[in-house]
């Protein structure tokens, strides 16, 4: 037998048995991956149906409700969306809380993009036990600090107002933030920040007009789960803006709708109050979907 004869049948039994391992390879990631999507399959339905149920619920009257609940309704009633906004006054909730999460929204992304900034591209003293204070925050949970927050919150004169609820916004957003994007800005390039300097560009312009529009992805990102997180805030309101209920957000508006809507029996009005405030999340998760896996991955693809 000459030596390419023996290279060619040593192959050919490599491949043999190379054969059972990958088929068996394949298999186990075939099994694999028939349980990870019919998982994912299970938490979608688990987490789309309630909300279709209540849409659906939204347009029922209350006699649909009781006595059909999983049932289509018989007429698209736009009128309980209408009662709801205007008698159980839902819509003065969501402009409050548009009003609150716009200020606290911005509060936050500016004032986590300076600290995020400062600590991924400077060197200081005391940057590493700044840092790790700012990270410190999201080790302790909002129900740990609502005794000692309401006394602040009220001794400096903010008690009940929205100026008081935005500011607790962004305190309580900002560790998350700054973890996130030092992370971010630490992989965009150091050259283009070098050139501009060169160039002429100081601290305050490269940081607004370079880094910034360098860094939206992970801006983008960061804003839509401090969007998500405020909004649908309620423990922070309901210990800090009692009293005025024209001030309420939308969280106790709809606490009150609840309650008093179970004496009253009009659940076509909750329905429909409860779909009013979670379309702006849904509409803004829906638009913003592909921003928030580009900002995810962004700093893994650099």
């Amino acid at each position: 037998m000459t030596i390419l004869d023996r290279t060619a049948s040593e192959g050919a039994a490599a491949d043999d048995r190379r054969v059972p391992r990958d088929r068996g390879l394949r298999r186990e990631t075939g099994a694999a991956n028939v349980f990870s999507h019919g998982f994912l399959l299970l938490w979608g339905l688990l987490t789309v149906l309630p909300l279709l149920w209540m849409f659906v619920s939204s347009f029922k009257s209350d006699g649909e409700i009781l006595s059909d609940p999983w049932g289509l309704p018989g007429a698209l009633r736009f009128d309980n969306w209408a009662r709801a906004w205007t008698e159980a006054h839902i819509g003065r909730y969501f402009l409050n809380s548009a009003i609150v999460v716009a200020g606290s929204l911005t509060l936050t992304m500016l004032m986590g993009a300076a600290a995020a900034y400062v600590f991924a591209r400077y060197e200081f003293r005391g940057r590493q036990v700044a840092y790790y204070l700012f990270v410190g925050g999201m080790m302790f949970p909002v129900f740990l600090a609502l005794v000692p927050l309401f006394f602040v919150v009220r001794n400096a004169g903010l008690f009940g107002t929205w100026t008081g609820l935005v500011l607790v916004y962004a305190a309580y957003s900002l560790p998350f933030t700054v973890f996130f994007l030092t992370a971010f800005f630490r992989t965009l390039p150091t050259t283009v920040a070098e050139a501009a300097l060169i160039d002429g560009c100081g601290h305050f312009r490269l940081f607004f007009r370079v880094m910034l529009p360098m860094a939206r992805p992970g801006m983008i990102s960061i804003a839509i789960f401090n969007f998500l997180s405020q909004w649908n805030q309620f423990i922070l309101p309901q210990v800090l803006m009692q009293g005025d209920d024209s001030k309420w957000v939308l969280a106790q508006g709809l606490t009150a709708l609840a309650v008093s809507q179970g004496y009253q029996g009009d659940y076509s009005g909750l329905f429909a109050g409860l779909t009013i405030a979670t379309l702006p999340v849904l509409v803004v998760y829906v638009i913003f979907q592909r921003q928030v896996q580009s900002g995810l991955t962004a700093g893994q693809l650099k």
